[in-house]
C-alpha cells in the first residue's frame, strides 16, 4: 500500500473557472438591468445543457453573444470577470430548433469533424475538459442553474408558481414568501485500494460491458462523507474500508452533484457484488489494468470526469482509453 501523500494528478476539468460569481450584485435590479445594457457584457445561451461551441487554432471556445444579440428567456447572471459581466439565457440555441438533437455533438472527437469557426451545439460531457478556465466554468454554471429551474418551478409548501429573483440563484413564492435556492446533492466518489495496491473497478448494470469506473454513491442525510464513503462500498460490493482520505471535489451537473473524491483502503477483499448496483467488480493492479487498456476489453471514465483523475493518481500517471 502506497504511504505517500497523495496529490491529484491533472485538473478537475469541470472545477475550473475565472468568473468572479460576484453574489452581491445579484440583488441590485439597477446593476443587473445596466449590465444587461452593456455591449461589453456576453451571454452564453443554454438550452438543455447544451450551448454552442466553435473551434478556432486548435482552441475551443464558447460563442458567447452580446445581450442585442442574444435570444429572448430567463436570463442568470454568472458573474464579472476583466470588468466584463457574464450572463446566461434559457433559450433555443440559435440557429437550431428547441429540442433538436441533430447537430449536437456526441462525443469530443466530433469536433475534429467539424469546420474551424463553425459553430456546433455540445455538452459539459463533449467539451468541458477543451474549453478554456474561464468558458469551462461558465458553463458549468449555467448548466447546474438551468437544471434547478426546469424542475422547481412550483412552491414545495403551497405549489404556487414562484418566481425568479436575484440574477437566477432564487426562486421566491409570491404566496407565502418562502425563498428556494438551487440545490446541490453531494455524493462520494471512491477510489479503493487494497493491501496489494490494486484497484477496484466495478460496471453498473445499465452499463455496456467494458465499460468500468469507481464506485460512487450519494451522502444520506445526517451522515458524514467519510461515513457514506464505507456505507456505499459495503452496500455495493460486500467489502469493508478504512482510513477514506479526501483528494478533491468537481461539481457535476448531472443534474446537480458535487463529486468529492476519496481514496480509502480495503480491509476485506472478497467481492459480493449488489447485483442491483453492481454488474460486475474487479480488483486490478497497475499491469492488468494497461494490458485490459491496450487490448481494449476496458474502457475508461472520460477525462472530465473526477473518477479518471482517481484512477490516474492511483496509477502514477495519465492513462488512454475513454468511453
Amino acid at each position: 500500500m502506497q504511504t505517500a501523500e497523495d496529490k491529484l494528478i491533472g485538473p478537475l476539468l469541470l472545477a475550473r473557472g475565472t468568473t468572479d460569481r460576484s453574489s452581491v450584485l445579484r440583488a441590485d435590479d439597477g446593476w443587473l438591468e445596466q449590465a444587461w445594457s452593456d455591449p461589453a457584457t456576453r451571454v452564453l445561451v443554454i438550452d438543455n445543457g447544451h450551448t454552442l461551441v466553435r473551434r478556432t487554432d486548435d482552441e475551443v471556445h464558447a460563442v458567447l453573444l452580446t445581450p442585442a444579440e442574444a435570444p429572448p428567456g430567463p436570463r442568470y447572471l454568472l458573474g464579472v470577470d476583466d470588468g466584463a459581466a457574464y450572463f446566461a439565457v434559457a433559450a433555443p440555441l440559435p440557429g437550431l430548433p428547441a429540442g433538436d438533437v441533430n447537430g449536437r455533438l456526441t462525443t469530443p472527437m466530433g469536433l475534429r469533424d467539424t469546420p474551424e469557426g463553425r459553430p456546433v451545439a455540445a455538452g459539459l460531457r463533449q467539451v468541458g475538459g477543451l474549453l478554456g478556465d474561464r468558458d469551462a466554468g461558465l458553463l458549468v454554471h449555467a448548466v447546474a442553474l438551468e437544471a434547478w429551474h426546469s424542475t422547481h418551478e412550483f412552491c414545495p409548501r403551497c405549489g404556487t408558481r414562484t418566481t425568479m429573483q436575484a440574477g437566477g440563484h432564487v426562486r421566491v413564492c409570491p404566496s407565502d414568501g418562502s425563498q428556494h435556492f438551487p440545490r446541490v446533492d453531494p455524493a462520494v466518489i471512491m477510489l479503493i485500494r487494497d493491501p496489494d495496491d490494486r484497484c477496484l473497478l466495478a460496471r453498473g448494470p445499465q452499463w455496456p460491458e467494458g465499460r468500468l469506473s469507481i464506485l460512487a454513491g450519494f451522502v444520506e442525510p445526517g451522515e458524514s462523507l467519510e461515513a457514506a464513503v464505507i456505507r456505499e462500498v459495503a452496500e455495493e460490493v460486500g467489502i469493508t474500508v478504512a482510513n477514506p482520505r479526501y483528494l478533491g471535489s468537481q461539481p457535476w451537473p448531472f443534474p446537480r452533484s458535487l463529486m468529492l473524491g476519496f481514496f480509502a483502503e480495503a480491509t476485506t477483499t472478497t467481492l459480493t457484488p449488489d447485483a442491483d448496483e453492481i454488474a460486475e467488480a474487479h480488483w486490478y493492479s497497475r499491469t492488468e489494468l494497461l494490458r485490459a487498456l491496450d487490448s481494449g476489453e476496458l474502457r475508461l471514465p472520460p477525462p472530465v470526469s473526477i473518477a479518471r483523475r482517481l484512477i490516474e493518481t492511483w496509477y502514477g500517471g495519465e492513462l488512454i482509453g475513454d468511453w
